[in-house]
């Protein structure tokens, strides 16, 4: 029976409503790249020269490569807190595609001046753009992607990330021996190409139905529905499916209006409180940082050269080549064995793979062993990295999150993300290369990467619970019933819509009603009514449309 009553909560899925789903993704490219161009172009001699000044011998310093590459993360963070507020006012999709035009003119002003103050304003402008984009797309993402594949179709975006990485290597690896500012300069100006084939892509998809139901557009939300799943205008399955969404909608809507402040209502011990979300989704972003992947992203060019590695721009590019070839692995691993396993397993391994870095580059320093094992051992990690903490992290901020505070949640956990990803930019050239370039732990920052990625694997085993085969709304019911450690084995057992339509009928019953009662929701999912939540009443008092008084009312 729970059986059948889960089968009818979500409608079905064509060919063509999956890459439309997963052409969102694309975002993630944007994003990689970059990130990954300021690794390649930090290690060229005409980006020293042209950053430089003859009295640090024509290159830059620790303190302006420091900014160089923090300021993109500061920008990103104050754009993923934005973002939070403004995509319930105007929409998920319109403010991804803002968030583009934001980070074209960071672009603008990073090529057509060649100074270090120009490249950090230009750097900041665009990471606040960066930071529209990555914060909303997890969320437009997350509410249009089907549940059964949902953790696949939204590492996508990660995959992305890493295509983005990887391009940015290949370009800077080609144009790196140039003798003139086109070697920094084109790895640059490339990003409008990505920018402006996201905001197109877009420009045809169709805004999420959550957010419209959340507006209270329900004849928006169907249509919207409809073209995503693929099924016709008034299928049955596209309204059960929305039944579903605006009755969850409709009862979480009774704990009052979602400010910031209500965000971290309730404590973080309680199991379904707003507090705990919060709480998880900033320490999970948190922790997704401390695995050390910037570091090596970042600043692996530069890094592999100061430990004398020879051909750096050739090694950084086979480290994000891996992570690019590692990372779909992860759309089959995160729906087969669950989010939970994956982080879980993904830390010990990464601990282990730079605890090893670490001892052998420590006891043999300057040899080729060490320098080989340190190769090899990166790729390794790499690969571990790109196939767990990389997607996953991004998955589970997505799914934890109930429909009035989901915007406001992704938007605080990417933030967090953002904040320790500009902290660690901050810090690395002091704590690797030292206050004057040489010195500092150089190799030995392995160590604090192990025991960091250690402490990743713990946190897991703790705080996260397994979302894998859930719907949204679903997901919130098992975190208001169990713990993490013992969330694999939840299943459902109802749905929103079937329970609200019985108490809406337990209630009309007394009045002499026969049949649905105005606050049944799951009319919609029959064809006979469709219904709306009203602003100002609770989901037992809404107001009853034909469908054609639903699509007159709400366009």
């Amino acid at each position: 029976m729970a059986a059948a009553g889960e089968e009818r909560i979500e409608a079905p899925v064509t060919t063509k409503a999956y890459a439309m789903c997963a052409f969102s993704a694309f975002a993630g490219l944007l994003f990689g790249y970059d990130t990954g161009y300021i690794s390649s172009v930090l290690g060229m001699e005409q980006f020293k020269k042209a950053y430089g000044s003859p009295e640090t011998g024509d290159t830059y310093t620790v303190a302006q490569k420091s900014l160089i590459v923090a300021i993109l993360s500061c920008g990103t963070f104050v754009g993923a807190l934005l973002s939070g507020a403004l995509a319930d006012w105007v929409g998920r999709r319109t403010i991804i595609i803002t968030g583009c035009f934001i980070f074209i003119a960071g672009v603008v002003v990073q090529t057509t001046t060649i100074t270090v103050r120009a490249l950090v304003i230009g750097r900041l402008i665009a990471g606040l753009g960066v930071g529209f984009v990555t914060a909303v797309n997890i969320i437009y993402m997350s509410e249009i992607a089907p549940r059964r594949v949902r953790g696949s179709l939204v590492s996508c975006y990660q995959f992305a990330v890493t295509i983005g990485i990887m391009l940015a290597s290949c370009v800077g690896f080609v144009t790196e021996k140039r003798a003139d500012t086109g070697s920094f300069r084109i790895p640059i100006a490339i990003q409008f190409l990505w920018a402006t084939i996201l905001i197109a892509g877009l420009s045809f998809l169709p805004e999420s139905p959550r957010y419209h139901v959340r507006k209270g557009q329900l004849a928006k939300a169907m249509k919207a529905l409809a073209r995503i799943r693929g099924q016709p205008y008034e299928s049955p399955a596209v309204l059960d499916e929305l039944a579903e969404i605006q009755a969850n909608y409709a009862y979480e809507r009774q704990q009052g209006p979602i400010t910031w402040l209500s965000c971290f209502s309730g404590g973080i011990l309680n199991s379904n409180s707003n507090a705990r979300k919060i709480f998880i989704g900033i320490s999970l972003q948190a922790f997704q940082q401390f695995t050390g992947i910037n570091f090596i992203f970042y600043y692996n060019t530069t890094f592999f050269q100061g430990v004398g590695l020879q051909s750096a721009f050739l090694i950084s590019l086979i480290t994000t080549i891996v992570n690019v070839v590692s990372t779909p692995l992860a759309f089959y691993t995160i729906e087969r064995f669950g989010r939970r396993r994956l982080l879980i397993y993904g830390g010990i391994a990464m601990s282990l793979c730079e605890f090893v870095i670490a001892v052998v580059g420590t006891v043999l320093p300057g040899s080729q062993a060490a320098n080989y094992s340190l190769i090899v051992l990166v790729c390794l990690y790499v690969f571990f990295f790109a196939s767990t903490w990389g997607p996953v992290a991004w998955v589970v901020i997505g799914e934890i999150f109930q429909l009035p505070i989901r915007s406001k949640g992704v938007a605080l956990s990417t933030a967090s993300n953002w904040f320790w990803n500009c902290i660690i930019a901050v810090l690395i050239p002091y704590i690797v290369d030292g206050p004057h370039g040489t010195g500092g732990l150089g190799v030995k920052v392995f160590f604090i990467w192990a025991f960091l990625c250690l402490a990743c694997a713990v946190f897991a085993y703790l705080v996260i619970p397994e979302t894998k085969g859930l719907t949204l709304e679903q997901v919130d019911r098992m975190m208001e019933e169990c713990s993490a450690r013992r969330s694999g084995g939840w299943l459902p057992r109802e749905n929103w819509a079937r329970n609200l339509g019985q108490m809406g009928q337990g209630e009309n019953a007394g009045a002499g009603r026969m049949g649905r009662g105005p606050g049944d929701v799951s009319s919609l999912g029959t064809g006979t009514t469709a219904e709306r939540a009203s602003p100002d009443s609770i989901p037992m008092t809404t107001k009853s449309f034909s469908r054609e008084a639903v699509v007159e009312t709400s366009l």
